[in-house]
């Protein structure tokens, strides 16, 4: 019995995840018959995550859609800025990308990370009970059906990740409202609550303090202040109006 061939074709932006041969014009792809159209792409090496539409002979299909003989199949990248529906927009970020993390919060955005390796299928149950979006390099975590939702991290860059996440997701920045040890919000503090935190030069020289609500982390204007300052005036000069 002939197998059933599908003609598939992929976005540019998707080239990235399927293999040379694949990456122009429609190729030709045999299928099983059975297997849903979500399952042939993921099986080509795209995580759907980065799927926006699965259009076959000019219509819109799921991914649940079974592949029939000589259908073309189109798959479309995700639309920016893509919505998140049902949930405030929040993150989750994977034990390889703290910098990340650490960038977002001090944008004000709430992102939950993990600091130690506590394996997909941990990650993917915090995602879906928190309903956090889960951002990583990991193919294979983003391809596990109990996640809220996901997106491939395309660049290795801390500069370019932090940009790629802001233009896909166009989350609101908050700067210098989080804590970026834990994620926790920051309050105002006075050099008295958070003395013990302070050596003898910071107590001389600074005046002004915040303090974590969760964990107690004490934030002053230091060595690295101007850092983040670029940091985040790069964020708010290239994306407008999200505050």
């Amino acid at each position: 019995m002939n197998r059933p061939e599908i003609h598939v074709q992929f976005a540019t932006d998707l080239h990235l995840f399927v293999p040379h041969g694949r990456r122009r014009g429609a190729t030709a792809l045999s299928t099983d018959g059975v297997s849903t159209l979500g399952h042939v792409v993921e099986s080509l090496g795209v995580p759907l995550t980065e799927v926006g539409a699965l259009v076959v002979d000019g219509r819109q299909v799921p991914p649940a859609h079974i592949p029939k003989d000589g259908e073309t199949v189109s798959v479309r990248a995700v639309e920016r800025p893509q919505r998140v529906p049902g949930a405030p927009l929040r993150f989750l970020l994977d034990v390889h990308l703290g910098t990340l993390a650490r960038r977002l919060r001090l944008l004000g955005v709430d992102t939950a990370y993990e600091s130690t390796d506590i394996g997909d299928p941990a990650l993917a149950a915090r995602s879906a009970a928190e309903r956090r979006v889960m951002l990583s390099r990991d193919r294979g975590l983003l391809r596990r059906r109990e996640l809220w939702a996901g997106a491939f991290v395309y660049s290795t860059r801390p500069d370019d990740q932090l940009r790629d996440v802001l233009d896909r997701f166009s989350p609101e920045l908050h700067p210098w409202t989080r804590c970026t040890a834990c994620n926790g919000l920051l309050r105002d503090a006075t050099k008295d609550e958070v003395a013990q935190q302070l050596k003898g030069g910071t107590q001389r020289s600074y005046d002004v303090f915040a303090q974590c609500r969760e964990c107690g982390r004490a934030y002053w204007k230091g060595a690295h202040h101007e850092q983040l300052v670029a940091i985040v005036e790069r964020a708010l000069t290239e994306f407008p109006g999200r505050g």
